[in-house]
């Protein structure tokens, strides 16, 4: 079965996702921007041939198989069920929506379609992730008992940096926990087998007011010498969860996109009965493995040192570094081998709308947790 993409969104992820699809030799039928200008000289830069003019246009498109969604949050539900409607399998980065309802819709819209959905949860697909999520499971550090660790940023440590995502109608009421949080409580538990029981969280908005630019900013992209304007801040810069998960597991999670020198440190260590793990984003062919009877040690990544089941994640031989694009290639890898294998009961691997749906649930959830300040059940 030859699949056949189109993305949606040529910005940072947008090019990520066509990077990696190339990579897999998966051909790219077209793109569709922001506005047709930007979509005309977005495929001019990366050599591809077809610009689409509207998301009917795109969906109406018989050649596309999967759609790849790389905008905006709040735009997310909408072209994923245009997308679904049209009979095309998705592809769309987190989170899958705005609010429960709308990821409950697309849940259900996908199973009725009998269309695959996924998101773009992508952290799981670092070798050495999978390497942990086999140790675990394989009971290597005994039962799980603490989880803690924090994902931290300094990308907007200034109230003079701006991003789509600080504005609530864009990006939603949540921001540094659904932006990276969901990353790290989605890593946990697929890591660990166990989801949420209880939370209890504290978030802040660090920085009440930002300077707004008056035009267009790229994701990540410095601002010197643009026009602004002063705008007030309701979403969160910073915000700690207590966590309570199954089986007596415990942790906490930081996260922080205002942390000086902190370029993008996903970091968690889990603590078990018999050992612990450790991994650090910014160091990711390192994982450290503890012990209380003999030497901890760090395992660097190489495919012949590592588990069966978390081997075939490793494209390159030791020595070889493998980061973050790589992590895309992974979880294409994985979504369009399902696809084609065209048995849609099979169990999945990736990131499906079902786990978009609970990482938003959990975002809402932190959100009354802290409003409310108490502990609240999942």
């Amino acid at each position: 079965m030859n699949l056949r993409a189109a993305v949606i969104g040529a910005g940072f992820v947008g090019r990520a996702h066509i990077e990696a699809l190339r990579r897999l030799a998966i051909p790219i039928q077209g793109v569709l921007g922001s506005s047709h200008s930007r979509t005309q000289n977005a495929c001019r830069s990366l050599g591809i041939e077809r610009a689409y003019q509207s998301m009917e246009e795109l969906a109406s498109d018989a050649s596309v198989d999967v759609i790849h969604i790389c905008t905006p949050n709040h735009l997310h539900y909408p072209q994923t069920e245009a997308a679904l409607r049209a009979g095309k399998h998705v592809m769309c980065e987190k989170p899958l929506a705005m609010n429960t309802t709308e990821t409950a819709s697309l849940v259900e819209l996908a199973r009725k379609q009998a269309r695959v959905g996924a998101v773009t949860y992508n952290l799981r697909y670092y070798p050495l992730c999978q390497e942990a999520h086999a140790l675990v499971k394989q009971g290597a550090i005994g039962e799980p008992r603490l989880a803690h660790g924090a994902y931290l940023q300094d990308w907007l440590l200034y109230p003079t940096d701006w991003n789509w995502r600080l504005d609530p109608a864009l990006g939603g009421d949540m921001r540094a926990v659904a932006d990276i949080g969901t990353h790290w409580l989605d890593l946990i538990c697929w890591i660990t087998g166990q989801n949420l029981t209880e939370l209890c969280a504290d978030l802040a908005t660090v920085i009440p007011v930002r300077q707004r630019p008056t035009g267009p900013v790229e994701t990540f992209k410095k601002m010197e010498g643009m026009a602004t304007e002063p705008v007030r801040m309701t979403t969160d810069d910073y915000g700690s969860v207590l966590l309570r998960f199954g089986g007596g597991l415990r942790g906490v999670m930081t996260v922080s996109q205002v942390s000086a020198g902190r370029k993008n440190r996903m970091w968690f260590e889990i603590d078990g009965s018999e050992g612990s793990l450790a991994w650090d984003e910014e160091e990711p062919n390192l994982l450290w493995i503890g012990s209380r009877k003999e030497a901890n040690r760090f395992l660097i990544k190489d495919p012949s040192l590592m588990t069966a089941q978390a081997r075939g994640y490793a494209a390159y031989p030791a020595g070889h570094a493998e980061g973050y694009p790589d992590t895309f290639v992974q979880l294409f890898k994985d979504l369009y081998a399902y696809i084609a294998a065209g048995d849609l009961a099979a169990p999945r691997s990736f990131p499906t709308f079902e786990t978009g749906h609970y990482e938003v649930k959990l975002c809402e959830l932190i959100a009354a947790s802290a409003h409310e300040r108490r502990w609240v059940r999942v």
